[in-house]
């Protein structure tokens, strides 16, 4: 689980200083205020580290096929002053105790500085691991990259911007660190916040996805994986579509021999017609692959969210509150997410007064842009769920509006008499 995140000079970011991040963390805040790039920097190592071996980069700012295509360097770093550096730091438990540095522990971060150096080329400073104890660190000197082993400095090969390469001899205390960094980033799974319109028939070729994909277009795959695997997890989606009274139920119709093409029928209520998945509102199918992705995932993973809410009603937002609880819980799923959602909020801060989560396993900020930097501040939530610093204009200016519209009204009759 992740437990702290920090980034300087990333995008609209000049400085985040230590974000603590919780069991259930919430970004909130308006329009281009930053939400988003936080997830991104977390995007960004997790398709450094998923590179094919023979990838020779420090790392990967994306493409069209990425996760997260941040461009280049130079449109990446805070106001494209390309004589900053850009670093970012993450903390994280680790599943289990490990010798690490021949300490046994189960926490360890990590930090790195990455900048450009020459007119083309983008160069780690430096990258540096702890894990409370010990220290190990690779930096950039005239000679190449170098670490340090007892009062001198012996060169070392880069491997990205979190490893060494052929970690040999006394390099190889750097092996686990790598593992440890890479193990956390491939227990990370995304999904953005625009999900693909529903088909009329959907292939499976009998594969078994790591998650539902970017935009959601692997969840009938997954589906139909657990159900070979007999895990099957459409009760649970059942159950949760009609708790969000969104449909009664669905089932998959094969619709040729070979069991590869299926077309996704519902029930809009009990006793009601089958219709296709095309045929009912937009928003089932929008969540639909945040229900499957939170059931199909294995447990501890992390899930990376952005406006889980999209496309849905108030009602439903705030029962969406209710589902990331119970996985959070049920399934020591850590999630991530950003959000525009006034109900799914209010619904967390009411669980926490009826102590169906702990204060201390949620953590929400607030996120805005002031003279074009991004600024972050931490909701404080007290034990019955209260936000005792709650900004201005949070959700917009509701009260602003009821007075304006009692004024107008007060007018209007006075006119009419």
């Amino acid at each position: 689980m992740i437990t702290e995140l920090s980034v300087q000079n990333f995008k609209s970011w000049k400085d985040t200083n230590k974000l603590q991040i919780a069991p259930l963390t919430g970004f909130f805040g308006a329009n281009s205020s930053g939400k988003t790039s936080l997830l991104q920097t977390l995007l960004m190592l997790k398709q450094t580290v998923e590179r094919p071996s023979d990838w020779k980069g420090v790392i990967d700012f994306g493409d069209d096929n990425s996760l997260v295509n941040l461009g280049s360097f130079d449109e990446t770093i805070h106001q494209h002053n390309v004589d900053l550096n850009l670093d970012v730091a993450v903390s994280w438990e680790l599943p289990e105790k490990q010798n690490l540095g021949s300490v046994e522990t189960n926490f360890l971060s990590f930090s790195m500085s990455i900048g450009k150096k020459y007119e083309h080329s983008v160069q780690l400073d430096n990258f540096h691991y702890s894990n409370g104890e010990s220290e190990f660190e690779i930096v950039w000197g005239s000679s190449g990259y170098k670490y340090k082993l007892g009062s001198h400095w012996e060169r070392a090969d880069l491997f990205r911007c979190y490893g060494v390469a052929n970690p040999f001899g006394p390099l190889e205390s750097f092996k686990p660190l790598k593992d440890a960094f890479e193990n956390l980033f491939h227990r990370i799974c995304y999904l953005a916040s625009l999900r693909e319109f529903p088909y009329s028939r959907y292939t499976w070729q009998g594969n078994h996805p790591k998650d539902t994909g970017l935009r959601g277009e692997e969840m009938i795959s997954a589906i139909l994986s657990k159900r070979v695997k007999l895990q099957n997890i459409d009760k649970q989606i059942m159950e949760w579509l009609q708790r969000l009274d969104l449909i009664h139920s669905y089932r998959l119709n094969p619709i040729s021999d070979s069991e590869k093409n299926y077309e996704f029928l519902v029930r809009k209520y009990k006793g009601g017609p089958e219709v296709r998945l095309t045929d009912v509102g937009f928003g089932v199918s929008q969540v639909l692959p945040v229900l499957v992705l939170c059931y199909y995932v294995p447990e501890g993973s992390i899930l990376i969210l952005e406006q889980p809410e999209a496309h849905l009603h108030p009602k439903v937002q705030s029962e969406l509150a209710d589902l990331l609880i119970e996985v959070v819980k049920e399934r020591q799923l850590q999630i991530i997410l950003e959000s525009h959602s006034e109900h799914l909020l209010i619904r967390l801060m009411r669980r926490i007064a009826e102590e169906q989560i702990s204060a201390d396993d949620t953590v929400f900020y607030f996120c805005e842009m002031k003279e074009g930097v991004s600024e972050i501040e931490r909701l404080n939530v007290d034990d019955y769920g209260n936000i005792t610093n709650w900004p201005q204009n949070f959700f917009g200016d509701e009260m602003g509006d009821l007075a304006a519209k009692t004024k107008a009204e007060m007018k209007r009759k006075k006119a009419n008499k």
